[in-house]
Order: structure tokens, then C-alpha cells, then sequence
């Protein structure tokens, strides 16, 4: 019965091969380079020649003094990511549900998910001149107030909230567009039979917007524990620097500068791998809390 079942729609698998062969080549073909995580790796000797070591890169790794800091960095720019990037949107879809004019509230949606669609490196060189310490717009409102001029992005107290509010403000739009879709789904006679009662604006919302558009609120917080160990490595890289690494530098930077700057690749894929494994741990965890709280399945 299934063979007859594949052999009907062979047209849609036809169609999804293509999809198929490019994540066997580019997603399932470079694991083969996680051996590199148990070798004393050469290039001259390639993956196959170079000689074994076990545990010996792990050893290594865990005994760098830089570690431990790295992922103390990576977990704390990360989770401050995702409560302000599950806080934002949502405060900001709640008041765009409050806009009546549908112009106004289209242009306001344009402007704030305009940033999704440009590239780190645009944005960084925005962030810099705007944040310059001597020319930055940020800088010039803050000598009004008589403040001194801040380096945000070379001061190790600022680097990791300049990095979340501008994360935030890169993505906080299309985060936005989903809560708007959920509030959709809310049926418009709970707010009638709110007002026959004399509730008001803001307690139409605590009392039945938010309740409404709660499952997609514990959805996406569930689902995002899984990016706890991803902190951004386009957005760190484009805007970190030397002055920065206490506070800045993340699990994903770290391993760029030990593989490619030092040429240290078994440690390298060794910090690549752990991390992988524990990434897999937090994904695992998060989809069975969006199954048991929100009813979420992938399949």
C-alpha cells in the first residue's frame, strides 16, 4: 500500500530530491571533518593520514584559561537575546494592534522589518558610524546632557548590550509580523462582550489578548532554548574586537580565531563539536517542552 502510495506521488518526491541531495551534500557531507576532533590534523597529511589522538584536543581545550569566559560570554549575550527578542516584538505587536489607521500601522511594519532584510556587514558599518565615539549621532545627543563620550563598541561593559539591542533591532520586526498573525486568530466578539462589560483597553488585553496569543508565546520561548549556545557569529564578528574579548567574544568567534588565525584545527572542530553536542541537548529539551506545553510537533 505504501509502494503503490510512492509510486502516485512520485511527481512530489521528484521534487523534493533536489532538496534532499543538497542537505546530504552540504549539511551530512562536512561531518566527516568531526574526525578532525580525535586527530593531530596537518594539512600535508589531510583528514585520513593525520595520526590519532583521542581525547588529546578535549584535554587541551578544557584547559585553556579562555574557556570557561567564552561560554560564560556566548550564554549570557544569548539569553539576554532571547528574552529581549521575545519581549520586544510582542509589546510592539500588542500596540500595533491598538493602531486603527491601516496605513499608518503598514508603515510601521515596513520600517521595523526593513533591518531583517540587510546583512550584518551593512548593518555593523551603520552601527559604527552612529556609536563613533568623536562623529556618532549617539554620541553627539549625549554631549547635549553633558555626558562624555562612550566607545560602545570598544568598552567591555557596553559591547554585550550594544549587541542585543541591535540584534534586537535587526529582527524584532519579523518577530513582530508573528505575534500579529496570532492575534488574529482571537475571536472579535471576546472584545465585544469586554466592552458590554466596561473593561477596559488595558484589560481587554491582560484578560484576553495575551491569553489568546499565549500558546504562540510559550512556542517560540520554548523553541528558542535551543539557541542558547548561538549568540550570533556574524553580528559579533562584524562589530567585536581585541579590546572587547572579555565580555564579546563568543564560542563561535573563539573557534574562527583558534581554527583559522592559529591554525590550531583539531581544537578548533573539538570546540565546534562540543558545542554541537550540547546545542543538540537544548534543541532535544526544547521541542519535548513545546510538545508538552504547547501541543507543537514537527511531523
Amino acid at each position: 500500500m505504501r509502494g503503490r502510495s510512492i509510486v502516485k506521488q512520485w511527481p512530489l518526491h521528484l521534487l523534493l530530491a533536489p532538496g534532499v541531495v543538497l542537505v546530504l551534500l552540504f549539511s551530512y557531507g562536512p561531518m566527516v571533518g568531526v574526525t578532525i576532533a580525535f586527530k593531530d590534523f596537518n594539512l600535508a597529511d589531510g583528514i585520513w593520514r593525520s595520526s590519532w589522538n583521542g581525547w588529546d584536543n578535549f584535554r587541551f581545550l578544557f584547559e585553556m584559561t579562555d574557556i570557561a569566559q567564552v561560554v560564560r560570554n556566548t550564554v549570557t549575550i544569548a539569553v539576554m537575546k532571547m528574552a529581549a527578542g521575545m519581549i520586544a516584538p510582542l509589546i510592539t505587536a500588542l500596540l500595533l494592534n491598538e493602531v486603527r489607521n491601516m496605513a499608518i500601522k503598514r508603515g510601521i511594519q515596513t520600517v521595523i522589518y526593513l533591518p531583517h532584510f540587510l546583512s550584518w556587514i551593512i548593518l555593523g558599518g551603520i552601527l559604527i558610524d552612529i556609536l563613533s565615539p568623536s562623529e556618532g549621532i549617539v554620541n553627539q545627543l549625549l554631549g547635549l546632557f553633558g555626558i562624555k563620550p562612550i566607545f560602545f563598541l570598544g568598552s567591555p561593559d557596553w559591547f554585550p548590550f550594544v549587541a542585543v539591542l541591535s540584534d534586537v533591532w535587526k529582527e524584532f520586526g519579523f518577530s513582530t509580523i508573528i505575534y500579529l498573525a496570532a492575534l488574529t486568530g482571537i475571536n472579535p466578539a471576546l472584545y465585544e462582550a469586554a466592552v458590554v462589560d466596561g473593561a477596559s483597553r488595558w484589560r481587554q488585553s491582560w484578560h484576553i489578548t495575551l491569553p489568546g496569543i499565549s500558546p504562540i508565546i510559550i512556542l517560540l520561548a520554548t523553541l528558542s532554548v535551543g539557541n542558547v549556545l548561538n549568540a550570533g557569529f556574524e553580528q559579533i564578528f562584524v562589530l567585536y574586537s581585541p579590546l572587547v574579548y572579555e565580555t564579546g567574544d563568543i564560542i563561535d568567534t573563539f573557534t574562527y580565531r583558534l581554527g583559522l588565525i592559529d591554525y590550531q584545527y583539531g581544537p578548533a572542530a573539538a570546540v565546534g563539536l562540543f558545542k554541537s553536542a550540547v546545542s543538540l541537548i537544548f534543541i532535544s529539551v526544547s521541542y519535548y517542552l513545546a510538545y508538552r506545553l504547547a501541543n507543537y510537533r514537527i511531523f
